[in-house]
């Protein structure tokens, strides 16, 4: 059955620690930059959802040890409501960032929702605790965040805590491996873990099949997909706050979130981390929305 698609705007920056040339990160600006790409205007949505973001600040919280963290939690706030209160059943929502800070609110949102799964592509884990981050940002540790790991004014809003069960998530893609600290944290929870050459030898539509199985057997309400672009090789997408050198294909990407899309149970994809400011002319935006809206469309034939 064919869905109907809503775009939600969350052009939220505040996860991010702006670099020394930047006034602040151009994150902020991917839904309009899409949108000159015609991507809204392909995807045809039902509608279109924006709540307008904070302007951007590097406010470091001593509480939590994280940048913006009261900003950043008002802002997940008001975003679940928004969702909430203009969530369809049956509707396919593409929720556009932003940095990855803007899974909080929408792990929130799920959270009210029922028991959901978290597909996570990222070429990094986001998953350590203020105490390991050299930013502060809470950009690089949205995935523990959402799992319960860190200050509790950020883990536990509303008292939510936590917002997605470890075990209930993939995270797919990592390619900062390097540094044996940094991945220890995320192999030793529950998270079901596939680094970049992992992902790759286990096979990238397998990886979605067994996430969908673990769905399906766990009896979950639906499950979403969070889709940082910097998972994506930097021949193809160096517009991104964190650059790797290697990263997956477009073939790759459409390989695993074709079987995800094609599901009833699927809520969902963000989008976050692309940024206009290193992609002047659109070289590199052109061909992501090419392809995006390839596989998009492709789960409607």
């Amino acid at each position: 059955m064919k869905r109907n698609i809503n775009i939600f705007e969350f052009p939220l920056n505040l996860g991010l620690t702006k670099k020394e040339h930047e006034t602040e990160p151009g994150v902020r600006k991917l839904p309009d930059w899409l949108r000159k790409f015609d991507f809204h205007r392909r995807i045809i949505p039902k509608k279109v959802f924006r709540l307008d973001a904070p302007q951007y600040s590097m406010d470091y919280d001593e509480e939590s040890n994280v940048r913006n963290a009261d900003l950043i939690i008002e802002y997940a706030k008001k975003q679940a409501e928004y969702i909430l209160k203009n969530y369809e059943k049956n509707t396919f929502n593409i929720i556009l960032g932003g940095d990855c800070s803007i899974l909080i609110g929408n792990a929130i949102a799920l959270k009210k929702l029922g028991r959901f799964g978290l597909f996570y592509l990222d070429g990094h884990t986001d998953f350590i605790s203020p105490e390991l981050s050299e930013t502060g940002g809470a950009a690089g540790m949205d995935l523990a965040i959402i799992t319960g790991t860190g200050h509790e004014k950020l883990t536990n809003i509303d008292g939510l805590k936590p917002y997605l069960s470890e075990e209930n998530i993939f995270c797919c893609g990592n390619a900062e491996t390097d540094d044996d600290e940094y991945v220890n944290q995320i192999v030793n929870s529950n998270i079901h873990y596939y680094d970049l050459y992992r992902l790759r030898e286990n096979g990238f539509r397998k990886t979605a099949e067994s996430f969908l199985k673990m769905v399906n057997d766990k009896d979950l309400d639906g499950f979403f997909i969070h889709f940082d672009v910097d998972i994506l090789s930097d021949e193809i997408m160096p517009a991104v706050d964190s650059r790797t050198e290697d990263g997956i294909s477009y073939d790759d990407l459409r390989e695993m979130l074709e079987p995800l899309f094609e599901s009833p149970l699927c809520f969902g994809i963000e989008i976050t981390i692309l940024d206009p400011d290193y992609d002047e002319n659109g070289m590199y935006t052109r061909p992501f929305v090419e392809n995006l809206i390839q596989i998009i469309k492709n789960k409607e034939d």
